[in-house]
């Protein structure tokens, strides 16, 4: 499936029951509400999916229905990486080939910390294995390392290498977007930085905060690719106070307290992460004014 048109991305919560399991009708109800609300594609699985939580037998589970829900309708992309290559490769190939899995997201190798060569030879690696296109997730504050400008432009010409999940600063997309290879998708992870990336020519935003204003930053990208920039600025602005609300506590707690306030049930978190609690919500929900 082409990712062509595909500016807005979510990085989906994982819906658990009231026993912190995988809940598959809760699954379905929000990933049509996305789709219904501004959503063009899915990453599943990622961050926000509290993958780090989910046992190899969930991930399973949760891509094969997030695919048989999703029926082609908008890409679906799957987190597999981690810090081991091989263990990569491996699932990789295997989440890979599950019907509906157009791309796999593969983060930076985080705790071993890497090098930039070491780096490059493990999204080699990883490339040449899959059965999927790639997207490199960088992600300094998560992993403890960081793909350096010139990694990221290297590794966009190789093959089965397709983009990059960047969540540094504006000045690196900038430099990513000017010197990568033709068609490599550029894709900023910070949601207050949607409009920038959209202006500089990348290709769009993984988001957060897609799960509470998917419409709002929908036509954002809109009033862009109409040359309204006077009102996509209007709209990142009455935003981005909104979006940095929304890690005002560890994620995804923020985005599940407010999905289960509006009645899309998503259930809570799985430790370390805890649910907020009443007086973290009212906070919350008093910057998001809801």
């Amino acid at each position: 499936m082409t990712f062509e048109n595909v500016d807005l991305m979510t990085a989906v919560v994982t819906p658990f029951d009231d026993d912190n399991q995988l809940d598959i009708a809760r699954l379905e109800n929000v990933l049509n509400y996305l789709i219904d609300n501004g959503t063009k594609g899915f990453i599943v699985g990622g961050t926000t999916g509290e993958t780090p939580t989910l046992s190899h037998d969930e991930k399973i589970t949760l891509y094969k229905e997030s695919g048989r829900i999703l029926k082609g309708r908008v890409p679906m992309v799957i987190g597999t990486g981690s810090n081991n290559t091989q263990e990569t490769i491996d699932f990789t190939k295997e989440a890979g080939a599950i019907d509906g899995v157009d791309a796999a997201l593969v983060v930076v190798p985080y705790y071993n910390k890497p090098n930039q060569k070491g780096m490059i030879a493990h999204f080699k690696a990883v490339a040449k294995e899959s059965p999927v296109p790639i997207i490199i997730y960088n992600i300094p504050g998560r992993t403890g390392v960081t793909m350096a400008v010139d990694t990221v432009i290297e590794l966009s010409h190789v093959d089965n290498i397709m983009g990059v999940k960047q969540c540094t600063n504006i000045d690196d997309l900038g430099a990513i977007v000017k010197g990568s290879a033709d068609g490599f998708y550029v894709y900023s992870g910070e949601d207050n930085l949607a409009l920038a990336t959209k202006e500089i020519g990348g290709s769009g935003l993984i988001s957060v905060a897609s799960h509470v204003f998917g419409n709002e930053i929908s036509e954002m990208f809109t009033d862009v690719d109409k040359g309204d920039v006077k009102a996509a600025a209007a709209i990142q602005r009455e935003l981005t106070p909104k979006m940095n609300a929304l890690f005002m506590y560890p994620s995804p707690s923020p985005v599940k307290a407010v999905l289960n306030y509006q009645g899309h049930t998503v259930g809570g978190c799985r430790l370390p992460i805890l649910a907020l609690d009443k007086e973290e919500e009212a906070k919350l929900f008093k910057i998001l004014e809801i």
